[in-house]
């Protein structure tokens, strides 16, 4: 329940100095203690779309976004004072975190947003008790596949005309992290019977 209180207190307690530097200082807004991290809302949606086409020549549309959040995907952005820079969707199914989507406006590019956002989806799969995290990347994509290394993730395959390009599809490269799966809590009473079984 704390933790309840404490995920709304932040979502809506309105932090007045950190408006006003953001607005009315711009050379002051750059630092990461302006950005917050939170589940995707549907008003999100559009500014997330104009940051996906900014990135990809085959960029996701309005409806893919809507579908993920019907779907039950877990969806986050990054964002600075009600301004949306960035957004990672992650599938949980089986055990397995697959990693989606993830984009950060390249306004906001080497300021640690995307590994922010990679950060918060893996807090997410072990939330979930996941065992593994896997994501696809385009071969020619270094900056991520680099970002991806640094995290522990490996590489474990490819797939084969995964991708859309001008010049015909593009592979994937398949990337695997193993995660530590929680154990699931066991209930008071259970725990004791359990206990109990085992003295006798």
């Amino acid at each position: 329940m704390r933790a309840l209180y404490d995920l709304l207190k932040k979502e809506f307690t309105y932090d007045a100095n950190r408006d006003f530097y953001a607005k009315f200082n711009p050379s002051l807004d750059r630092g990461m203690d302006l950005l917050s991290y939170r589940p995707m809302r549907s008003r999100d949606i559009k500014s997330i779309v104009a940051i996906e086409k900014q990135l990809y020549n085959f960029p996701w549309s309005e409806g893919t976004f809507k579908d993920c959040q019907k779907i039950g995907y877990l969806c986050w952005v990054c964002d600075r004072v009600d301004q949306v820079v960035g957004y990672g969707i992650v599938s949980i199914a089986a055990g397995e975190a697959h990693i989606m989507n993830i984009g950060v406006d390249p306004s906001f590019h080497r300021q640690g947003i995307g590994r922010g956002l990679m950060d918060r989806l893996m807090e997410t799969a072990d939330e979930n008790r996941c065992h593994v995290a896997l994501l696809e990347v385009r071969p020619s994509n270094d900056v991520a596949i680099q970002m991806y290394l640094n995290m522990g993730f490996s590489e474990i395959g490819m797939r084969k005309d995964y991708y859309p390009g001008k010049k015909g599809r593009e592979d994937a490269v398949v990337l695997s992290l193993p995660l530590a799966a929680k154990e699931p809590e066991k209930e008071p009473e259970k725990e004791s019977a359990e206990k109990s079984a085992k003295e006798t």
